[in-house]
């Protein structure tokens, strides 16, 4: 039961460290399209160091720099077990760019030694000589079209699971076998920026369900006015790569 004692609970990842190219507007839009519902909810911010919050019913986590990743490296591992219950145990969850990565197996960059990820999704990522850089759109049912803005070195392969969707227009995961992201139980990875779910709805009303059904399976969503939404996505799917 969602009150306001017990509001919904967005964990959101090292916010300092991982928040490029609007990656924390995403959190907005959850907080909003549940505000605009009359559902309670808060944003716990998790730092390094922090305290882990005992109840997490959607975790977030954006883009950062080799440099971020590295440096919330050890921290993200110590919590890694936590983490991967969290998602086996069918939570939620959204991870852009680097947080995608180091939700891998493992990142390794040009220089420097590998960063090690905690291994929820089957993933490895090698850092490429070149950056994928421009507006994408993927088919990815039951979504539809996302669009979003890519820029990353990373080129991800997945090993044996199914990406988000299939690349329309741009580079996705790697440039090469067309999959951008990966959906791995109720947990998506993607490199798509911008930030993705003001202009993509149906992911974030996903992300939202999924929460609340967890708590209640009966909970359902009052759909919402989209109408800006969907314009605002198909402005960008009409943009140049």
């Amino acid at each position: 039961m969602i009150t306001k004692d017990h509001p919904l609970t967005i964990l959101h990842l090292y916010p300092r460290e991982m928040n490029l190219y609007g990656d924390h507007g995403n959190v907005l839009c959850l907080r909003r399209r549940l505000e605009w519902r009359g559902i309670p909810v808060r944003v716990v911010p998790l730092e390094r160091g922090d305290p882990f919050p005992d109840h997490v019913d959607i975790l977030f986590g954006g883009g950062g720099q080799d440099s971020g990743q590295s440096r919330i490296e050890k921290d993200l591992l110590s919590r890694g077990e936590r983490i991967r219950a969290l998602i086996e145990d069918g939570t939620p969850g959204l991870v852009i760019c680097g947080l995608y990565q180091l939700f891998g197996r493992e990142f390794i960059p040009l220089e420097g030694d590998p960063i090690r990820g905690i291994g929820v999704f089957p993933a490895c990522t090698k850092a490429g000589k070149s950056r994928l850089v421009g507006n994408i759109t993927i088919d990815a049912p039951p979504f539809g079209p996302v669009t979003g803005f890519e820029n990353h070195s990373g080129r991800t392969f997945l090993e044996g699971a199914s990406p988000l969707g299939i690349v329309v227009r741009g580079k996705g995961n790697n440039g090469r076998d067309k999959g951008e992201g990966i959906r791995y139980r109720n947990c998506i990875g993607t490199y798509l920026h911008g930030p993705i779910l003001p202009k993509n709805p149906a992911l974030a009303d996903f992300l939202l369900l999924t929460a609340l059904q967890r708590r209640d399976p009966s909970a359902s969503l009052v759909p919402l006015d989209d109408r800006a939404e969907e314009a605002a996505r198909k402005s960008a799917a009409a943009r140049p790569v």
